[in-house]
């Protein structure tokens, strides 16, 4: 993988996970880094699920943001009720 290809995905990952945070609201319990994380493993198990669902095509930059945003938020929902 080449390293512009990583960046790009820390910076989807970054935005999806604090457009996570913002959605959910009150206070992460898991900090800024969590977030982040949260949004990166959300990229992909929202790639996964869309996958799943017969969806493809190229969305660029916007489509993976979307699609990592709504994985980090069942990511971050599931792990507040875990947490809880």
């Amino acid at each position: 993988m080449a390293l512009w290809t990583l960046l790009v995905w820390l910076a989807v990952g970054a935005v999806a996970g604090m457009l996570a945070r913002n959605i959910m609201g009150g206070t992460s319990p898991f900090g800024t880094i969590g977030d982040v994380i949260f949004g990166m493993v959300g990229g992909v198990l929202g790639g996964y699920i869309v996958a799943l669902l017969g969806v493809s095509g190229t969305g660029g930059i916007i489509g993976s943001i979307v699609v990592a945003l709504l994985g980090a938020l069942l990511i971050i929902w599931g792990a507040r009720k875990i947490k809880a």
